[in-house]
């Protein structure tokens, strides 16, 4: 499978969220207090790939106030440069997470509208200077979902990694929470920002969403023929990669990871998962395991193998970030293990 040969970073475009999340699988009206992290989707990404041996520059925007440093820390924490993390007056994006526990599962509420990246405009992003040598542009469907100043930061931020000759990864991300809350139409908006596309974190369902159509069959065939399908619309899509995941309880989960080429596709064995510590993250740990193998050029096995470990691992770790590194995910097992001494 062919990944980029140019030597460089990869930058990550997207709000930077705190997160409050009530413990213990407490619901929200027995809490006076909350645990904060900072995450969000893209910020996620950004993690697990700067963890896993990359040079990540984030690329956002954040409120001049505790909250921003306290998410710039953390971005910097995590091995992320942000050279390119702008700072103004305004509010921080928050979402609040009601951990669930049993059969009983978590619930988002989102505080973002108005925030410091949400109300920015293109013109306030040196797109052009973040992605000079870039392997890698990633964004996600999020961005475009908050409205339409979001739309026009993605469209920007694209059209400027294709300027640049830059590869985009594009994840879906749909979030009907925030798409409902004005008068989107998804179905275009995202059609519009796939078009530029070299790789797709989405499943048959993603796909059914940009091309308006169902897809027959079950499993393995279904999700070949929605990325056959995917390939045909979109000219530049090299790689499809998905998860499917089965909720037996919100502790408990079967998943298995997916990656499609134009010439040929990869299904791993479903893994069950138990125990879990936290499932927010999960998806973009596994588009950051995708990535990894395709920045390092590795075959369609190596790449689902990463995408299905470094997700798993992620349900171990608390937070929105997976920051665990490579020797861990060479070393995964789906049995586990005993302590490594």
């Amino acid at each position: 499978m062919p990944g980029s040969t140019r030597t460089g970073h990869v930058v990550t475009f997207g709000e930077v969220l705190l997160r409050f999340a009530t413990p213990g699988g407490r619901l929200m009206v027995q809490c006076d207090a909350l645990d904060m992290v900072v995450g969000g989707a893209e910020a996620n990404v950004a993690a697990g790939l700067a963890s896993l041996g990359h040079d990540v520059t984030m690329l956002t925007r954040l409120p001049s106030s505790p909250l921003g440093d306290r998410a710039r820390a953390a971005l910097n924490a995590a091995g992320i440069d942000t050279a390119h993390v702008g700072r103004d007056a305004g509010r921080m994006g928050l979402y609040f997470l009601e951990s669930g526990a049993g059969l009983r599962p978590s619930s988002i509420t989102y505080d973002r509208a108005g925030s410091v990246f949400a109300t920015s405009k293109a013109t306030q992003f040196d797109f052009a200077s973040a992605l000079e040598g870039a392997r890698l542009l990633h964004l996600s469907g999020i961005t475009p979902a908050l409205g339409p100043g979001g739309v026009a930061l993605a469209q920007a931020a694209v059209a400027a990694a294709v300027s640049a000759g830059v590869p985009v990864c594009f994840d879906g991300n749909y979030r009907a929470l925030l798409w409902d809350a004005w008068d989107s139409n998804p179905r275009e908006i995202l059609t519009d920002l796939m078009q530029s596309a070299t790789i797709m974190i989405g499943n048959h369902r993603d796909i059914s969403l940009l091309l308006g159509k169902a897809f027959s069959g079950d499993g393995s065939e279904r999700r070949r023929e929605a990325a056959l399908a995917a390939f045909d619309a979109f000219p530049k899509l090299q790689l499809i990669a998905s998860t499917a995941r089965h909720v037996v309880n919100s502790g408990h989960h079967r998943i298995a990871a997916r990656v499609d080429a134009r010439d040929g596709a990869h299904q791993t064995s479903e893994v069950d998962v138990t125990g879990i510590v936290d499932r927010i993250g999960t998806g973009d740990a596994f588009a950051a395991g995708v990535l990894h193998k395709w920045l390092e050029g590795a075959d369609l096995v190596a790449t689902a193998q990463a995408g299905l470990g470094y997700t798993v691992l992620k349900h171990t770790v608390p937070g929105d970030m997976c920051l665990v590194g490579p020797q861990e995910l060479e070393s995964f097992s789906a049995s586990g293990g005993d302590v490594r001494r």
